[in-house]
């Protein structure tokens, strides 16, 4: 069993103590404004629909993806909806590096759109309207950090049909595009040393898209699915001869989860896609971590 360093645990009441009294001398939603908003222009009763936390960052301020990294804390949507509606998760399209003061994470600088898929009733009756509530929690930072929540609503007319709205159905179709997925044509190999994890990526069909071993700095970033790897130390690079890719990691002192894992949990993500067509930019990998 891995052992970790307790001094960062020690470390974080304290630095959350410390943003949480910054936050109350500013407004609750500095450096971000929040809403929801639909996909489509009505609920259809026994049919499924799409809800979206649409975040608007001002100019240098961030929020964090569902796995922050080392520091941070996910935004989150709690519902509170009337009886008989059910909500999936919340979704993250994939994430950006940030960095909370001069530290590495995972979130998001540009807007964002987290959506929810959302199961109405058939027994809901054509006619009248629902009005779906959430609470939103974030944590938003630039040179300080500001953890806020704030109660959200969104008002929908019952009806027998319903078509895309045409504001905001582009966007929910092009942060779907965003979502980082597996593609079997690419294999994953981990390895781990102590705080050294070794992943090595190989072209598996004639859909990807080799690396050159003559690229001295292929652009590509590991994101941590879940805490394993340090966010905030860099990651070493080399394309091989054969079109394979190798990333040299650095396991975080402390995990939160509750076991060890045996798998690496991560996104890779590279300009120009892995695809030879451009397609994949964002790509989940979780292969087994050979100790």
């Amino acid at each position: 069993m891995p052992r970790f360093s307790d001094s960062r645990f020690r470390a974080w009441p304290i630095l959350f103590l410390l943003l949480s009294l910054s936050a109350g001398l500013l407004p609750a939603q500095t450096g971000l404004k929040l809403r929801l908003v639909p996909e489509t222009t009505a609920i259809v009763p026994g049919q499924s629909f799409r809800v979206g936390l649409f975040i608007q960052h001002e100019k240098g301020w961030h929020t964090y993806w569902r796995q922050p990294g080392i520091v941070g804390v996910p935004t989150t949507l709690d519902w509170q909806l009337p009886e008989g509606f059910k909500a999936g998760p919340l979704e993250y399209p994939e994430p950006e590096a940030t960095k909370m003061f001069q530290i590495k994470a995972q979130g998001y600088e540009r807007d964002v759109l987290l959506q929810t898929e959302i199961q109405a009733p058939a027994g809901l009756k054509p006619g009248g309207s629902v009005t779906l509530r959430g609470r939103a929690a974030w944590m938003c930072c630039a040179n300080t950090c500001h953890p806020g929540t704030q109660e959200l609503s969104l008002s929908l007319p019952v009806e027998a049909v319903s078509s895309s709205d045409p504001a905001w159905q582009p966007r929910f179709a092009q942060e779907r595009a965003r979502y980082a997925q597996p593609s079997d044509a690419w294999s994953a190999e981990a390895s781990e040393e102590g705080l050294n994890v070794t992943l090595t990526l190989r072209p598996a069909s004639g859909k990807a898209r080799p690396f050159a071993a003559s690229d001295p700095r292929p652009n590509i970033l590991f994101f941590t699915e879940d805490g394993w790897i340090n966010s905030d130390q860099d990651q070493r690079i080399e394309a091989g001869r054969d079109g394979s890719l190798t990333l040299r990691l650095i396991r975080a002192e402390v995990f939160l989860g509750k076991k060890t894992p045996d798998r690496l949990l991560g996104v890779v993500q590279r300009e120009g896609g892995w695809h030879r067509d451009g397609s994949l930019r964002s790509m989940t990998i979780q292969p087994l971590l050979r100790r």
